[in-house]
């Protein structure tokens, strides 16, 4: 199931809500700090995924800056996160089913790319995706533009 952010605050639910977001949280800067930030608000629990250096590689073409340990001890250290977990592939229906999850918290620059996770995620009523929007004029791509020009 699909719906805004407005909406989804609107609903109410007597359960504890589950969030996840994962990335890869690379050079961490603002922007992703306020997609944790927000997805924290969306839920009782918060669980952030860390994509590990292999799949960065895999599906980025090159290496993090900071290797994993790095970056999962900064999402570690954050207030808004309760728990965190390796990302080994990207968005799989079997990782969802086993993180067991309410809420799904991904970028809307992924909205129109298929993911077997976000398929499989839509096809239950139960759960949601959540679409957040970028934070203007800031990206991990940004940042190694301008060191890389520096």
């Amino acid at each position: 199931m699909e719906m805004s952010l407005k909406e989804y605050k609107e609903r109410e639910k007597s359960k504890k809500i589950i969030v996840y977001i994962s990335g890869t949280w690379d050079l961490f800067h603002i922007g992703h700090l306020n997609a944790i930030r927000t997805a924290r608000t969306l839920g009782d629990e918060l669980i952030v995924g860390v994509s590990t250096d292999e799949l960065i590689k895999k599906y980025k073409g090159h290496e993090p800056v900071y290797p994993y340990k790095d970056r999962l001890e900064i999402i570690e250290s954050l207030k808004y996160v309760d728990r965190v977990v390796a990302q080994r592939e990207l968005s799989t229906d079997e990782q969802f089913r086993e993180l067991d999850f309410d809420v799904l918290v991904v970028g809307n620059d992924w909205k129109n790319k298929y993911l077997s996770g976000i398929e499989w995620l839509k096809n239950h009523p139960s759960k949601t995706v959540i679409y957040l929007p970028r934070t203007p004029e800031i990206s991990t791509s940004i940042i190694r533009d301008r060191l890389g020009n520096g």
